[in-house]
């Protein structure tokens, strides 16, 4: 897929792990967790401002297009 998922990267530059963040978003560890590894089909925008809030980052920090 050419879309390509940094969270990982965003979450250790800001020092928060996978429990951390799914408790400031309201997301499960599982939904996250599938974010994380690039194995999601959609993110709901809700979901990705939450976390951008949470990280202090901009989307394009999480999401990448490489073709």
């Amino acid at each position: 897929m050419p879309i390509i998922v940094n969270l990982d990267v965003m979450m250790a530059k800001r020092k928060k792990s996978l429990n951390e963040l799914s408790e400031s978003v309201g997301v499960t560890l599982s939904n996250l967790s599938i974010l994380k590894t690039g194995k999601a089909k959609a993110v709901r925008f809700s979901t990705l401002e939450a976390i951008c809030k949470a990280l202090d980052c901009q989307p394009g920090d999480i999401l990448e297009f490489e073709e």
